[in-house]
């Protein structure tokens, strides 16, 4: 093991991409402190010492879904006593009571897949809001959804993503990406957005030059072997269409899930591992998040060493991970995340949607 970590230093320090077999080597190993060591420069490399944060609300536009995804406590049926639905005028009140904030910039909008919403609805959200509050830099809808707009609309992708650009969407998150592997995705969310789906719609925005995030979701039913093969198929998409601008690594939280008997929360070891080498694998994506709502701010500061750059925002008004029982805070405040990357030795910058510093402290 020692030979072939020795191999892979001197490919990081060269700055040659890494193999699968070296992927599956870094998740054999337990060298943690080398990894995260290699990771690191690697980070260093690609994003210098800047620490991306934004300020953010987010919003759920409902919880009601047809997925019915075994991994998630947020979705519902409609006869759920959890059930709820915002209206426009719900949605832009909210807003209201959030921009009171002077420094809010972004949203943050995704949603459960409603069986009886039209399609309609969501652009209409959209509309409104840019309308309304023009200055806020709207970021929604994941791959996931946009698939299930096609669907019930009748649309293509390119047609729904122009109407939604249009109307105001500026970019959209990694969400739903989960594991891009179909004969795992048939056993945890065979009622969502296949693999190649989601990667067409990433492809579809991309060719719209509107930039994505991406995410893998790891800890429940998945392999290493797999988690590779989803990293390499992202940083493929990556070499062809240079669209993606995030990646978020999500440790599955079991709390409030169909798998919440069988299967135990990750640990930091893992999540910190998980960081590394999707530092390490993903070579031309400059951002790599390390989310504080599910890893705990102490811990998304301690990813800082492992090849994270970004530690998302202020995050107001989050719900669907607070739905699986995650202990972090609902939401901080700026001048905490200021505080808290400055104490990790790093610079301080926020941002945009887009990943525009906007300014650094």
């Amino acid at each position: 093991m020692g030979n072939k970590l020795d191999a892979i230093a001197a490919k990081v320090n060269a700055g040659e991409r890494l193999t699968r077999e070296d992927g599956l080597t870094l998740f054999a190993s337990n060298d943690l402190a080398r990894i995260g060591y290699l990771a690191d420069l690697a980070r260093q490399r690609i994003s210098g010492d800047y620490v991306y944060y934004n300020v953010n609300l987010h919003i759920n536009l409902t919880n009601i879904c047809i997925g019915q995804c075994k991994f998630c406590a947020f979705g519902c049926t409609k006869e759920s006593p959890q059930a709820y639905e915002l209206t426009r005028e719900a949605v832009l009140k909210r807003i209201e009571a959030a921009s009171a904030d002077p420094d809010l910039r972004n949203l943050h909008i995704v949603s459960g897949m409603h069986p009886d919403w039209p399609y309609e609805y969501y652009l209409d959200i959209i509309k409104a809001i840019h309308e309304k509050y023009p200055q806020l830099h709207i970021k929604g809808f994941t791959g996931v959804e946009i698939t299930h707009f096609a669907k019930i609309s009748g649309k293509s992708l390119t047609q729904i993503l122009s109407e939604l650009q249009a109307a105001g969407l500026e970019t959209m998150p990694g969400g739903g990406a989960e594991i891009l592997d179909d004969t795992l995705r048939q056993k945890l969310c065979p009622n969502k957005a296949t693999s190649k789906e989601w990667l067409d719609v990433a492809r579809a925005a991309h060719s719209l030059g509107i930039k994505t995030n991406a995410s893998m979701l790891y800890g429940h039913l998945e392999t290493y072997k797999q988690r590779i093969d989803h990293l390499l198929t992202l940083r493929a998409l990556q070499d062809e269409t240079h669209g993606l601008q995030t990646f978020i690594c999500f440790p599955f939280q079991p709390g409030n899930t169909a798998l919440e008997k069988s299967i135990r929360r990750t640990s930091v070891w893992d999540d910190l591992k998980t960081m590394a080498i999707s530092r390490l694998m993903l070579d031309n994506v400059h951002n790599i998040k390390a989310y504080w709502v599910m890893l705990t701010l102490p811990i998304a500061l301690l990813a800082l060493g492992f090849g994270a750059n970004d530690i998302d925002g202020t995050v107001g008004g989050e719900k669907i991970m607070h739905a699986a029982g995650v202990s972090s805070e609902k939401a901080l405040s700026r001048n905490v995340l200021i505080d808290a990357i400055r104490t990790a030795g790093r610079i301080p910058a926020e941002c945009d949607c887009n990943c525009n510093i906007i300014r650094t402290f």
